[in-house]
């Protein structure tokens, strides 16, 4: 199937590494240009290469988008390397989990600060682009914003606000010509994963076959830790014009986890 992406341009948040390097590479390798963001610059580098090596041309932007001045600044760079946005994808954001009592102001400042206001801030910039070639805007929050958990505190309440969120950006979008939709993922093979499961053996001393199994009861059975080549074929998908109909939906890409309507 052509997705029709070729010399479209795409800004990827938090694309050095994990879910959002999956999206960058699968928007790439339908054609995109691509700027990628991120705080390593190794990292950042070596998906850009990554990219060229999959026939688009990426830049990169080696920036803290918890600074508020931070997605102003990405999306004047964006025009100067550029010149247009046809694609945003909202990717960047970790929130801390733990006890709700002993998350301090600090924790669910800084959740909240990457994950919500970074989206909301950079959305609001780079919307006149979006807007002026009719483009896509993609937002990626989490299936705990579907399944709150005492455990994923921030997480759950900044994923239900990313999705809160994007549904009021797509009804802008009516308006503006401007796709808005949200992807909620569940547990997904990246670095941030494998630690988890990495400090869970160091805990228990269990092997890791054990671990994983234990991680997806935790999930609710999903079928199997999810991939980040998952992740970007839907938004590759989604911000395609074979999805031109899909507008203000949130889809949980998660293998099953959630089980109710």
């Amino acid at each position: 199937m052509n997705l029709e992406l070729k010399g479209k341009i795409a800004l990827v948040t938090g694309s050095s590494r994990g879910i959002g390097r999956g999206v960058a590479l699968a928007l790439a390798g339908e054609g995109a240009n691509v700027m990628l963001t991120g705080r390593d610059r190794a990292a950042l580098d070596e998906t850009a290469a990554s990219v060229a090596k999959s026939g688009g041309r990426a830049g990169t932007a080696l920036i803290d988008l918890r600074e508020k001045n931070a997605p102003a600044k990405l999306i004047e760079q964006l025009k100067r390397e550029f010149g247009a946005l046809d694609i945003l994808v909202n990717n960047a954001g970790a929130t801390k989990r733990g006890d709700f009592l002993a998350l301090t102001d600090a924790d669910w400042e800084d959740g909240y600060a990457l994950k919500f206001f970074a989206h909301m801030r950079l959305a609001r910039a780079a919307w006149p682009l979006l807007q002026a070639r009719r483009g896509a805007l993609i937002s990626i929050g989490g299936t705990g914003g579907r399944k709150p958990t005492s455990e994923f505190t921030i997480g759950s309440s900044v994923n239900a606000a990313v999705a809160a969120f994007t549904k009021c950006l797509a009804d802008r979008g009516k308006r503006d010509g401007v796709r808005v939709n949200c992807i909620h993922p569940s547990i997904v093979e990246t670095d941030r994963t494998r630690r988890r499961i990495k400090a869970e053996i160091e805990r228990t001393g269990a092997p890791e076959d054990k671990i994983r199994e234990q991680l997806l009861r935790e999930f609710n059975n999903p079928i199997r830790i999810g991939s980040v080549e998952d992740v970007g074929n839907l938004v590759a998908f989604l911000v395609s014009s074979r999805a031109s109909w899909l507008h203000g939906a949130t889809i949980d890409l998660d293998g099953g986890e959630i089980s109710v309507l």
